[in-house]
């Protein structure tokens, strides 16, 4: 690993719409293909003002709607352009067939979700009920939790989905409203130590387009005249050989841009007052702040808890998590979404599942909050703690526990 750059980095004061912005921008990208869509829409036209302003030389392709969107830059990849495009809410399930198809091509490109909750009952803002509507598509999903989080992870996701052993999409996903339009001081690299951390693009190594030499980009692989099932499964493996592979990627980027650039974000998850926690709270994205403020109340009043807050959350980091809390009694999950079939939350139904695997049994409990940009609180938390430090005594969870219901 390289040693810290001696370059000085810039101080701004930008939102996080702005910021992930300069995220792209320091990553040289080649295209942009945008449509904006509430909260996202600052952030295309932070990137539209970049290119005139000449801070970004990368095409910028405004065009009729999401799906289009996705469809130029799937082009652009296949032609070996280092792209980008953020999107949210409607605009993604628009775009869900290209959306869907892009990891399968195996295109390794980066899009913002700038998170927002359902279209019905209506809303525009912040929740995560979006983004986790796709979880299971194949695309490497990152929650960030501060303003500075979503610059450096934008970067930092070009160089995880570029690695030959992972070469797929990823999604960074940072909460709208908390983020999109908070602001705060940001540090940005220097330009030159970015593109030595990113290199050059690296999109599509095996066989770019190219007019001179047609190829067939997505044969069928079943059926008359096709190769058979025995392609597709090849394919489909070889697919979940990547996300598993991201695991290790994720974590080695993240040591070098610490390494590098002075700023430590976890990889995976991290651990905050875990040493000697006897139970733990699990977070996901901006929420993660106030929930480390109640955490150090807590703490100075003698509770020994500690948190967990998920920053990769495709593919599901099961060791990691499993680790964290090896050491606690119980554990409470926080959601900003629901998993309607579970009557919980998609984080709460993943740590589940993690924890099946554990030596031991760590009971663990639902809790849902910030949904429609409701604001989630140090005194929410502390609800939380409360709650989980009985579920650590009579190991009981009880009922999903609706944090805003009251409020």
């Amino acid at each position: 690993m390289s040693a810290v750059t001696e370059a000085k980095p810039k101080i701004v004061v930008c939102d996080g719409n702005e910021a992930a912005a300069w995220g792209v921008t320091l990553a040289s990208v080649d295209m942009v293909a945008v449509y904006p869509i509430t909260p996202q829409s600052s952030l295309v036209e932070y990137l539209a003002k970049f290119v005139a302003e000449g801070k970004l030389d990368a095409e910028i392709v405004d065009v009729e709607g999401e799906h289009s969107v996705l469809s130029v830059l799937q082009g652009g990849a296949l032609a070996g352009a280092r792209v980008y495009t953020a999107t949210c809410g409607p605009g993604l399930a628009f775009m869900f067939e290209p959306y869907i198809r892009t990891p399968g091509l195996r295109l390794p490109m980066v899009m913002g979700i700038v998170t927002r909750d359902t279209l019905t009952p209506q809303s525009v803002w912040g929740g995560h009920q979006d983004a986790m509507s796709v979880r299971e598509v194949g695309w490497i999903q990152m929650y960030c939790e501060t303003v500075q989080e979503v610059l450096d992870t934008t970067i930092m996701a070009y160089r995880i989905a570029e690695h030959r052993d992972v070469m797929l999409p990823v999604n960074v996903c940072h909460d709208g409203n908390y983020l999109s339009y908070g602001a705060a001081r940001v540090e940005l690299p220097d330009g030159a130590a970015t593109r030595e951390f990113l290199g050059p693009p690296s999109v599509n190594w095996h066989a770019a387009l190219d007019p001179e030499r047609p190829m067939a980009v997505d044969p069928l692989t079943g059926g008359a005249g096709g190769p058979g099932p025995r392609m597709f499964v090849k394919y489909r493996k070889g697919h979940c050989r990547g996300m598993q592979n991201a695991l290790r990627v994720i974590e080695e980027v993240h040591e070098d841009w610490a390494a590098r650039f002075g700023r430590r974000h976890a990889g995976l998850v991290e651990r905050y007052r875990m040493d000697d926690a006897e139970y733990a709270i699990m977070t996901l994205g901006s929420m993660t702040g106030a929930a480390k403020d109640a955490v150090d109340e807590a703490r100075s009043q003698g509770r020994k808890v500690g948190l967990v807050k998920v920053k990769t959350y495709r593919p599901f980091p099961v060791r990691a998590v499993v680790e964290a809390l090896a050491g606690v009694q119980a554990v409470g999950v926080v959601d900003r979404s629901v998993s309607f079939g579970w009557n919980g939350g998609p984080l709460y139904q993943d740590a589940l599942a993690a924890l099946s695997g554990a030596l031991r049994r760590i009971p663990a409990m639902s809790f849902i909050g910030g949904l429609a940009g409701a604001d989630l609180t140090v005194d929410h938390f502390h609800r939380v703690i409360e709650r989980t430090a009985r579920l650590a005594q009579d190991g009981q969870p009880g009922e999903t526990v609706w944090l805003n219901e009251n409020d």
